[in-house]
């Protein structure tokens, strides 16, 4: 795994591989070390996969070029191009399986499945909010996530169009999901 410390350093990732994974961390971060630890163990394991990671106290422009607003966050790019952002602390073998599923669902883009807009609206220390992203990322399905505690605007409109404060809040298409009611999701989502 190789350390990055800038927008630059990226950018010459992307020339040399089609397919990069970047860890945005904030070494002592409860979380972000537990995640940092447990994407260095998932290495071992991995092949032919670039890995990269960042710490956002020294790099500071590549967190605010994508947007991202919490740590730790995995970003996943083909081609340069953001495919796929995963948010939170994963067991080794979870870091494993996200980057096996990447590599299934690129290989199945034939397929022509419309992709639903998808925002899960979070907080960091939501474990059922892990729970519902684990299960997008499982089956596949792009989403953007939304942390209300970091974002006072985002919360107030989650609660306009819930009329509910809890989180996970999933909004599919302009359906909103309040919790993880894993059989109206899928149902949305059209997983079997």
């Amino acid at each position: 795994m190789k350390g990055i410390s800038n927008i630059n350093d990226l950018q010459i990732e992307f020339e040399a591989n089609e397919k990069v994974w970047l860890l945005l961390y904030k070494k002592g971060s409860e979380q972000s070390d537990c995640a940092y630890k447990n994407f260095v163990e998932a290495e071992d394991k991995t092949k032919n996969q670039i890995l990269l990671n960042a710490d956002v106290n020294i790099v500071r422009d590549i967190h605010t070029k994508y947007k991202i607003t919490s740590v730790p966050t995995l970003l996943s790019f083909e081609k340069s191009e953001l495919k796929n952002i995963v948010k939170g602390c994963y067991q080794p073998e979870q870091f494993n399986a996200i980057f096996e599923k990447s590599g299934f669902v690129a290989t199945n883009l034939g397929e022509k499945k419309t992709q639903k807009s998808v925002t899960v609206y979070s907080t960091p220390t939501c474990s059922w909010c892990t729970v519902i992203k684990r299960h997008l990322q499982e089956n596949g399905i792009r989403y953007r996530e939304v942390d209300v505690s970091a974002d006072q605007k985002a919360a107030e409109e989650m609660v306009r169009k819930s009329g509910q404060q809890g989180v996970p809040q999933t909004d599919i298409n302009g359906q909103i999901v309040v919790g993880f009611d894993k059989i109206r999701i899928n149902s949305l989502l059209g997983i079997n």
